[in-house]
């Protein structure tokens, strides 16, 4: 029997193997549909569930270059956005071993670099034609509806594939026990299911028969699709304006007498944030009920709200409590933390009445100094008087600071940083409650809200500097205390702009993966709202790139010197003439990149129960795109078509209430990018470093082992 092999060089692009090696660890976090993995600590033997590549990552072995460069990565696109982490991490893997194949079939790097990036940069402007505009997403918020409770729809990410659940979750007004009357609601997550929803009406999509062509050019759909591409030049080389290489989308229409594609808007929050939960339901419906209560807040305090709304996510914050049924999950307005048990009796004293309180910047203990002033440890202090030297420089420092708390009649003090145990203590006694490792945008949240003025050091504290009117109540769950050791309070004020999301699940190894989906969640719906746009997703902007790079590799083909014309416009004659030759090849394997994509994000749906019926399926509409002459029309006049069910043969129960999918853009976009430009420097590095600039192809004579297929 005849085995097919590849050679394979240990020596040679040990960097591009690695970066395959690591993205494929989180090949089962890509889509809605995630396997979680267990991570176990061997010194402590603490195990955690994890479903994120952040702390995947960070429970990996990444001491080599190339891992620290592919950590760095995903740090920086996690640390900006919150979301795409998991497409980055799968593309570099994809297109780690697309590069490989590449330079097996001996492609000059230099070929590799300037093809894939230009390559790229062209799908994202053909991609623009797949964005749907947000407009007036709050105009039509009733105040009425936000407090009566909200139905959604379950969804999944694949709109090939959507298939809604026979329950969903609504969220109602919660009155929590023992705290202050509340102007904004609180909300929660009930266990009881609802009927199927109906909130969700067909969308506003213009029948292409009954538009007339000043509509058409009114749309913004319409107009990305046929106006000329902004990015006219990237990185590495011009691409001149006259190209007539590539067809435009309103070109295909014109000769191939297609209907024009029908054009989309989303203008209702409820839509939006079920379009952008990627199959995180619950967490999503928190988000949605913090930007609400945002809103609402907006409106209070401004009478009639008229001024352009924006999410601050910088005022969200979360509040873990495991040992909590995920049901008794929820938002409230205010800041609702953790404190010890032994509080209970000072907030029982304190919640009566509201309080005066005190700001700290740094941290509250004794031997603190703020950057610049940290105290000499080898010079002593001798004091004459014998009382003082008696008594240490802590509880000496403890009495000012009790002192100070007595004279202006504070009874609350938040610190941004540690706090002294033993000056805690001492506050108990004295019926005052200190509040250590309190997020700076709370601090200026109570600052603003209280009138108090941050200080760095308690002896700066005075009468202008301290605020008032601060309520603290104890937070109660429907089963009491959280724990045996500690018990949530909840700290607001009025005016206050803050928003708390109680976070609970019965299993504490879950709370880390809730906190970070949460998160995830909130971010999508910041970037979609900041934006006004969104991308229509579920794999349309993937499928739409993969039809785009194989149309211009066969165009390549077809057309040779002529398809290439604008390319590498100022480049040597070298490149100019070899570029006919290899391009086509660079475009097919960075569309392969795209195709595992798919296929991942397919399988992971549990549509399709192996890769070779995803590829099948993908293969299908890529067929179907291609025929139709224009790719972006095809997706955009399919997705209508979801309620028909002509891509969920085999699901085929409530079709009609799938509502649609949609991506963040700017985070997917640099997800894209971070993650190309990770693998071609990992490429150049190995090639300039470990191969030498004279050396660019794998040479077999030198190999150290096969790889058989």
């Amino acid at each position: 029997m005849v085995m097919a092999c590849r050679v394979i060089n240990k020596r040679r692009h040990v960097g591009l193997q690695q970066l395959s090696s690591f993205a494929e660890t989180g090949r089962t976090f890509l889509g809605p549909v995630k396997a979680s993995k267990f991570i176990i600590d061997e010194e402590c033997h603490e195990s955690v569930l994890i479903s994120s590549t952040v702390r995947l990552l960070q429970s990996l072995d990444l001491t080599s270059a190339s891992g620290q460069l592919l950590n760095e990565a995903i740090q920086a696109q996690n640390d900006t956005y919150r979301t795409g982490t998991s497409t980055l991490l799968f593309l570099v893997g994809a297109w780690s071993s697309a590069v490989e194949e590449c330079l097996h079939l001996g492609v000059p790097i230099s070929i590799i670099v300037a093809v894939m990036s230009e390559g790229l940069n062209l799908c994202g402007e053909e991609v623009v034609a797949l964005q749907v505009p947000i407009h007036n997403i709050f105009g039509q918020v009733d105040n009425r509806k936000t407090l009566s409770g909200l139905e959604t729809a379950s969804v999944c990410l694949c709109p090939f594939l959507q298939f809604p659940s026979g329950t969903a979750l609504i969220r109602e007004e919660h009155d929590l026990k023992d705290v202050a009357s509340q102007s904004l609601p609180i909300y929660n997550l009930p266990e009881r299911p609802v009927k199927s929803p109906k909130f969700f009406k067909p969308q506003a999509m213009i029948d292409a028969n009954k538009i007339t062509s000043q509509t058409l050019k009114n749309s913004l759909c319409t107009d990305v699709c046929c106006r000329k591409s902004i990015l006219t030049y990237s990185r590495h080389f011009n691409r001149t304006a006259n190209n007539q290489s590539m067809s435009k989308p309103h070109e295909f229409v014109a000769q191939h007498g297609l209907v024009s594609p029908r054009t989309y808007r989303c203008d209702d929050l409820e839509e939006l944030a079920v379009g952008l939960n990627h199959g995180d339901h619950s967490s999503m419906e928190l988000v949605e009920a913090a930007v609400r209560l945002q809103y609402q807040n907006a409106c209070i305090q401004q009478g009639s709200y008229t001024g352009p709304f924006v999410f601050d996510i910088s005022r969200l914050f979360t509040c873990c409590l495991p040992g909590l049924p995920e049901t008794f999950s929820c938002v409230c307005p205010g800041y609702i933390t953790v404190v010890p048990i032994s509080s209970a009796a000072v907030i029982k004293e304190l919640q009566s009445q509201p309080v005066r309180v005190v700001l700290i910047e740094g941290d509250l203990t004794e031997s603190y100094r703020h950057l610049g002033f940290n105290k000499s440890t080898n010079i002593k202090i001798v004091l004459d008087s014998t009382e003082l030297q008696e008594e240490s420089s802590e509880e000496f420092w403890t009495s000012c600071v009790l002192q100070v708390l007595a004279q202006f009649d504070v009874n609350l003090v938040l610190v941004q940083g540690n706090v002294s145990e033993r000056l805690t203590e001492k506050c108990m006694d004295s019926k005052r409650l200190v509040v250590g490792l309190v997020n700076g945008s709370v601090m200026q949240a109570f600052a603003e809200a209280t009138g108090a003025v941050q200080v760095a050091y308690i002896t700066q504290v005075n009468e202008n500097c301290v605020g008032s009117g601060v309520v603290v109540t104890l937070w109660r769950s429907p089963l009491g205390v959280v724990d045996r050791n500690r018990m949530a309070i909840l700290l607001k004020t009025e005016g206050i702009n803050l928003i708390t999301a109680v976070l609970t699940s019965p299993v504490t190894a879950q709370m880390q993966t809730k906190e970070d989906r949460f998160w995830s969640c909130a971010y999508r719906l910041y970037y979609a709202l900041k934006e006004e746009k969104v991308f229509l997703g579920g794999g349309a902007v993937e499928l739409l790139c993969l039809s785009h790079l194989q149309i211009l590799a066969e165009q390549c083909l077809t057309k040779g010197n002529d398809a290439c014309s604008g390319w590498l416009h100022n480049s040597s004659s070298w490149m100019a003439s070899s570029l006919p030759v290899y391009r086509p090849t660079v475009l097919k394997c960075l569309a392969s990149g795209w195709h595992k994509y798919l296929s991942a994000l397919i399988c992971n749906t549990a549509g399709y129960s192996s890769a070779f019926e995803a590829n099948t399926f993908i293969q299908h509409h890529l067929q179907n795109a291609t025929d139709s002459g224009s790719p972006s029309s095809y997706i955009l006049n399919e997705y209508s078509k979801l309620n028909s069910g002509i891509f969920n043969s085999v699901i085929s129960d409530k079709l009609e209430q799938v509502p649609r999918v949609y991506d963040v853009v700017t985070p997917k976009i640099e997800a894209w990018r971070r993650a190309l430009d990770l693998v071609l420097l990992v490429l150049q590095t190995d090639s300039e470093i470990i191969t030498g600039l004279g050396h660019t192809q794998i040479n077999s004579q030198e190999s150290q082992g096969f790889l058989f297929l």
